[in-house]
């Protein structure tokens, strides 16, 4: 089973954008629907985003038009980047992968983003 280690969290100011990795080891992601999630603090964790083995990308409402997810499987690697953020989007970001034909799924341990001036 893939194990999963975001990175690229910090401080971000209102407006700017976070632009985070998540290695993974153990397997290879080519595999794998990636995506990333978050958990605001108080709320139940929400879906960002999520790409496909054929890199069909799919985005929930409070991602789209500000979000992007990719992949780069040579590296095992999978990335988010997120413009325009605002202090509602203060949350942990989670990476994860699910075993393509299976329900199981890694997770990553989190990297935390607050969103602050």
């Amino acid at each position: 089973q893939v194990q999963l280690v975001e990175s690229g969290g910090g401080l971000v100011q209102p407006g700017g954008s976070l632009k985070l990795s998540c290695a993974a080891s153990g397997d290879s992601l080519d595999r794998y629907e990636v995506g990333w999630s978050r958990r605001i603090p108080g709320k139940e964790r929400e879906l960002i985003a999520t790409l496909t083995t054929f890199h069909f990308e799919h985005y929930a409402q409070v991602a789209k038009g500000r979000a992007t997810i990719s992949r780069d499987n040579a590296k095992n690697m999978v990335f988010l980047q997120m413009n325009n953020l605002g202090p509602a989007d203060s949350a942990i970001y989670y990476c994860h992968a699910r075993l393509i034909g299976t329900t199981v799924s890694s997770w990553g341990q989190g990297t935390q983003v607050p969103v602050s001036s």
